[in-house]
């Protein structure tokens, strides 16, 4: 005959065992993720050194071409030869603009072209601490690259005009709140970047608009009426932008708070925008 042997009795210790704690969405791990996903694409690394590639590389050119124009003799438009060290060494901010503001549309539409957005949303319910933590850790990433980039590009372009009619250096009046702008305005850029990838959803769509906006639009506002583009032009989102780093302003022009003050709320209603939508509509 078969007996059956009695079940062990649970110990003491598993029985008095605490249950383990549902996992908690906090905003330090939903950037901690949203720091982990950025820095796992190759793009991230490939993006982030053409840009600061463009702020250095063209502002050391964009010295270089000017000292050897004044040295040679030769012609020099108007523009350039208004120049100084300053607006040299930030030769490359046109260029590093669109490099870091298509990065920060990648990083968020980038998620719905391949589909992760739904493990990222079912993980994180509330849906607006992603856009929140995805602007935050771009937009200090691009801010710390941006602003040295600018130093460094200030750095050596001083060098290459030191002696000319165009030299600066750090102590002069408003050099280093420009330099620090710029950094801000490329910084900003890159969070409107990630507010239309999450608005439009679309790599192509939201590269698109940003190129329009920072580079299309202010040439067809010049087809304007004088009396129309005059009143319009300053507060676009590029010339505002480029008043946060001008070191001279005139009546056409916004001053630097100002400037600041109009491209906040140009990022700001970006990304309001794309808040409304990533909570009324699905993945």
């Amino acid at each position: 005959m078969s007996t059956i042997a009695p079940t062990p009795a649970p110990s003491s210790a598993a029985a008095e065992r605490p249950a383990r704690p549902p996992y908690q969405v906090t905003a330090v791990r939903v950037l901690r993720s949203e720091w982990a996903k950025a820095w796992s694409l190759r793009s991230t690394w490939i993006t982030l050194g053409l840009g600061l590639l463009f702020l250095v590389a063209f502002g050391l050119i964009a010295a270089y071409q000017f000292k050897s124009r004044l040295t040679s003799g030769r012609h020099m438009d108007r523009d350039f030869a208004d120049a100084n060290a300053l607006t040299l060494s930030l030769f490359g901010t046109n260029f590093a603009q669109l490099a870091l503001g298509v990065l920060g549309v990648l990083i968020a539409a980038g998620e719905y072209s391949t589909g992760m957005i739904r493990s990222t949303l079912a993980a994180v319910p509330r849906r607006l601490p992603v856009l929140w933590a995805k602007a935050l850790v771009y937009g200090a990433v691009a801010l710390v690259l941006a602003t040295a980039g600018v130093f460094v590009a200030f750095l050596f372009g001083s060098g290459i005009l030191s002696g000319t009619k165009a030299a600066l250096t750090f102590s002069d009046p408003g050099v280093v709140r420009g330099l620090f702008g710029a950094g801000l305005y490329l910084a900003l850029v890159g969070v409107i970047g990630v507010a239309l990838g999450m608005l439009l959803r679309s790599i192509a769509g939201g590269i698109s608009v940003l190129v329009a906006s920072l580079m299309l639009v202010p040439g067809l506002v010049s087809l304007l009426p004088s009396s129309w583009h005059d009143h319009i032009n300053p507060y676009l989102p590029s010339n505002a932008g480029q008043a946060m780093f001008a070191l001279t302003h005139d009546s056409t022009t916004l001053s630097p708070g100002a400037g600041l003050a109009v491209f906040a709320l140009w990022t700001v209603a970006a990304l309001a925008g794309a808040a409304v939508r990533l909570l009324r509509r699905d993945a």
